[in-house]
């Protein structure tokens, strides 16, 4: 049907409204946005925010592989002495966030107890142990905090070779096998019956987040140092106001 000039005035009429209309949504989406940001967060650079947001996720990546692990591996919730999953996952995260060992690692934290948590002579619940181990070895990497501020110094290259660890002890874990000559763990399968890829696809998750962040740590303090020698090449004072 062809564009008469009615058709194209009432058009351009309705322009105006349309983007006062989007403005106005932006406007509100701004405001909500603004209004949910808490105080503690004035305090963060993007970088920080960013880091917090991902070790939040990668606690929750962590403890959804841990229930799968349970599910997969009944055997280690009854080693752990409690009575499901849920209670498990509890105490074995207050035990990471608050940074306190675990009663069946000993005084074993982060590499350490991924270690023997591996090891064909731990005997006790290996699922708890080793989402234990992973937590606190990510935790001890970002400087022993969960939760970042301007004044937090998080160094890359630890972040970086926490990701490079976690894709070591996941290798580890699929080929290792224990007295019974059955793997430590079962997590992955591929059969004739089907594949189960979900638990290299969630480790590989944390790996990203991780490789991402430290990529960026880089770069911020790359840019720091590069700032600062452009201003003693071209001989600028540094701004005080």
């Amino acid at each position: 049907m062809p564009i008469t000039r009615r058709t194209l005035l009432s058009s351009l009429a309705l322009a105006p409204l349309a983007v006062v209309g989007c403005t106005r949504q932006q406007g509100r989406d701004i405001t909500r946005q603004f209004g949910e940001t808490r105080p503690q967060e004035f305090f963060q650079t993007s970088v920080d925010r960013m880091a917090t947001l991902a070790m939040r996720d990668n606690m929750e990546s962590l403890f959804l592989l841990m229930r799968k692990l349970y599910l997969r591996n009944p055997l280690e919730l009854k080693k752990s002495g409690y009575l499901d999953v849920i209670t498990a996952s509890r105490q074995v995260r207050n035990a990471i966030e608050q940074q306190q060992p675990m009663p069946q690692l000993g005084q074993r934290r982060d590499l350490a107890a991924l270690n023997y948590a591996l090891g064909p002579e731990f005997l006790g619940d290996r699922v708890g142990a080793f989402i234990y181990a992973i937590g606190s070895m990510i935790v001890t990497a970002h400087g022993h905090r969960t939760v970042f501020y301007m004044t937090d110094v998080i160094d890359p290259k630890f972040v970086n070779n926490a990701a490079r660890n976690i894709e070591k002890a996941t290798w580890m874990l699929s080929q290792r096998q224990g007295r019974n000559g059955q793997p430590l763990l079962f997590s992955n399968e591929i059969s004739e019956e089907g594949s189960n890829l979900s638990f290299a696809t969630e480790f590989g998750k944390i790996v990203a987040r991780l490789d991402l962040l430290a990529q960026l740590l880089d770069e911020r303090y790359r840019r720091i140092g590069l700032n600062y020698a452009q201003s003693l090449l071209f001989l600028n004072f540094l701004p005080v106001q």
